[in-house]
């Protein structure tokens, strides 16, 4: 009988090394496995990790080859380019999804049955080539998707109204990108939803400027961008919102988790892969019941699909 919890990455670079070193620091799995085609690297990657695993929860952390992700409960894709200054994350498209197709063919023949929690950029594109190109079940396959971007938006409502962002409830839908967008008839704050928490907020104290949500908005899209002009990359909150929803999958949750996924028929969108709310477990991802948008909301989502279509027809997939 199989013990203990495995989790595979796959990538080594900045970002899969944190997801690495996040998941060794919280104890979520007892066992991780670091592939990368610079083999030395992640060599040293779980080295250093592994060297301070006597003042953290156990773990057997190595590198290793495809054929050591064998009996993963999951594997947490980080492979291709990382995004540059200046570059968008669809900027990356076909190079990465030519890096996911030579790849994820090996990589399924080893674990079958594992989870397969996507990160590489772009996030949507590369979870639909996941599907398309494996053949895995849809509920295995999970985009980080937009879960990064409803944490920026949390915490930057919470910032404004001084309130800890675990009491803000508010996502982002859609593309992990530029074309992503609040539903802010669904947020609220601690129950309350929002529009009522600001008036009761502005009725106590008349001084109080409210939120500018079109620029909450397009700080959303830009916060990724400005961490890679200041200092190179990204990697510390995707690798928590890896972490996240690794936990969801190993604690069998039942966590609503706005991330990745194939459409079929929300909105009237089918075939291609962008964030909505869905149920994590054990057993993978299953999408809730599409959420009661405005209008005008329903019409930006579905912006955002077409912006992913219109790239997913460009490319060699």
């Amino acid at each position: 009988m199989k013990k203990g919890t495995k989790i595979s990455i796959l990538g080594a670079g900045n970002v899969g090394a944190t997801i690495a070193y996040t998941l060794t620091v919280s104890g979520v799995a007892s066992e991780i496995v670091l592939v990368d085609i610079n083999q030395n690297k992640a060599k040293g990657e779980a080295m250093d990790i592994i060297q301070g695993t006597a003042l953290c929860p156990p773990v057997n952390i190595y590198a290793g080859d495809y054929c050591d992700i064998k009996n993963s409960d999951i594997v947490i894709v980080t492979l291709g380019s990382a995004r540059k200054p200046g570059q968008t994350r669809i900027d990356l498209a076909q190079g990465n999804v030519n890096i996911i197709k030579s790849v994820m063919p090996d990589a399924v023949r080893y674990a079958p049955d594992a989870i397969y929690v996507v990160v590489s950029n772009p996030v949507d594109i590369i979870t639909y080539t996941i599907m398309k190109v494996t053949g895995l079940p849809e509920s295995h396959v999970i985009g980080s998707g937009t879960l990064l971007d409803s944490a920026r938006l949390r915490e930057i409502i919470a910032s404004k109204i001084e309130i800890s962002p675990k009491n803000v409830h508010a996502d982002v839908f859609g593309e992990h990108g530029d074309s992503s967008m609040v539903p802010w008839s669904l947020a609220s704050i601690g129950g309350m939803p929002l529009n009522h928490y600001l008036n009761a907020m502005k009725a106590k104290n008349p001084d109080f400027p409210g939120l500018d949500l079109d620029q909450i908005v397009e700080d959303v899209h830009t916060s990724g961008g400005q961490v890679i002009k200041l200092k190179g990359a990204t990697f510390y909150a995707i690798a928590l919102s890896a972490r996240h929803i690794c936990t969801c999958i190993l604690r069998n949750t039942n966590t609503v988790v706005t991330c990745s996924g194939m459409l079929h028929g929300a909105y009237g969108i089918n075939d291609v892969c962008l964030s909505l709310p869905y149920i994590i477990n054990a057993r993978g991802a299953a999408p809730m019941e599409v959420p009661d948008l405005t209008a005008e909301e329903q019409e930006k989502f579905v912006h955002s699909a077409n912006v992913l279509k219109e790239t997913i027809s460009s490319l060699n997939i």
